[in-house]
């Protein structure tokens, strides 16, 4: 992408009108409004961030946007370098030269990998830089953090569900541009998101150009996930005491703990109308298993001698379980991702339940 379009792309998110300019004598590249105000754009592009490169390209920049400030007439000028990142130093740098220089030129610089700086009270909301890092006596590697934990599984969720036919998924379908929005959506803490964000992007999960938060090499990212979510649970038999049909007293059992338990595995696939496997007692999915003879499942009678009526199982990523499960006619569903993960490595022909969801469901967003 080239480096103008990269740049209209970023004011575009930002609710800023863009109209893009053919290269001609006036050297302006954009043209950018919002209500009232109107800045002509000179953009200039390096492929290093240091700030003796930076400085030089900014200088002509500023010349080329007063120029075509001046044939415009009502528009102001904004000059930009686009770098590949933006650090606090740069920012510094490219401050003290605008204050020196140009006090009458907006001047920013906007980063291929994320974070921008821009001099000028129109643009300074958009600032977004990256922290310096602290010295200590000793450095250390930087910390890697685990992709697939519980709340980072909701938050791929998150990034995904948009993407998705609706009623898979309770989760925001909307698009994401920083880590706040998603931090915000997914009720987590900023720094959460933020260490969350920075692992997919060092691992190449994350796009370097989109103005919004989008996963990219999916199908290998997809390959990760479900060999991270391949472990045993604890799982606990059961029956109920009253002999009737079993899925209208599931459908009440679930009523009844709305907030901590939802049907899960090829129950769930079937409730979302792509159910392949039939003949496997339905799975609950519960924060802890209960304690045999628990007042909280009073129903139900643990381990019985004969087959039972389902299978209580204990959510290994509780979090992203519940969180992403859905309200099917008052009866919580896991979620289509979560169905897949959890089917795939079921001895029950569970890898063709998987298969079935994964052509149908997640295909299309993956890319193939």
């Amino acid at each position: 992408m080239s480096a103008e379009q990269h740049v209209a792309d970023f004011f575009r998110a930002n609710d800023w009108a863009v109209e893009m300019l053919p290269r001609g004598p006036n050297g302006a590249d954009l043209i950018l409004q919002r209500g009232t105000r109107r800045f002509i754009v000179e953009i200039k592009a390096l492929s290093e961030s240091r700030a003796d490169r930076v400085i030089p390209l900014l200088s002509m920049a500023i010349l080329q946007a007063r120029a075509a400030a001046e044939q415009f007439g009502d528009a102001l000028p904004l000059a930009i370098v686009c770098v590949p990142d933006v650090s606090p130093s740069l920012a510094r740098h490219v401050n003290a030269f605008a204050q020196r220089f140009a006090k009458d030129v907006s001047v920013g610089l906007i980063a291929r990998r994320g974070g921008q700086y821009f001099c000028g009270a129109a643009f300074q909301e958009l600032s977004r830089l990256p922290e310096e890092p602290r010295r200590t006596a000793a450095t250390h590697p930087p910390q890697r953090i685990n992709l697939f934990s519980d709340l980072n599984q909701w938050m791929l969720k998150l990034l995904l569900a948009r993407e998705l036919p609706e009623g898979l998924l309770n989760a925001p379908r909307k698009k994401f541009r920083n880590g706040s929005e998603l931090a915000e959506a997914a009720r987590v803490s900023a720094m959460s998101a933020s260490r969350f964000l920075q692992q997919l992007r060092s691992e190449g999960y994350l796009s370097d150009s989109s103005p919004y938060l989008k996963l990219v090499r999916r199908e290998a990212l997809f390959r990760r996930w479900s060999a991270a979510t391949m472990r045993s649970c604890p799982e606990m038999p059961c029956r109920f005491l009253l002999r009737m049909p079993v899925l209208p007293q599931i459908q009440g059992l679930l009523g009844g703990h709305t907030e901590d338990a939802c049907l899960g595995l090829f129950a769930a696939a079937d409730e979302l109308d792509i159910g392949h496997v039939s003949g496997v007692p339905p799975y609950v999915y519960v924060h802890k298993l209960p304690r045999p003879g628990s007042p909280d499942w009073p129903e139900l009678i643990a381990h019985p001698t004969e087959q039972p009526d389902l299978i209580l199982r204990q959510a290994a990523f509780p979090q992203s379980t519940f969180r992403g499960a859905i309200d099917r006619n008052g009866v919580m569903v896991s979620d289509v991702i979560q169905v897949w993960l959890d089917v795939m490595h079921h001895p029950a022909r569970g890898a063709e339940q998987a298969a079935l969801i994964y052509k149908k469901f997640l295909l299309p967003i993956v890319g193939g």
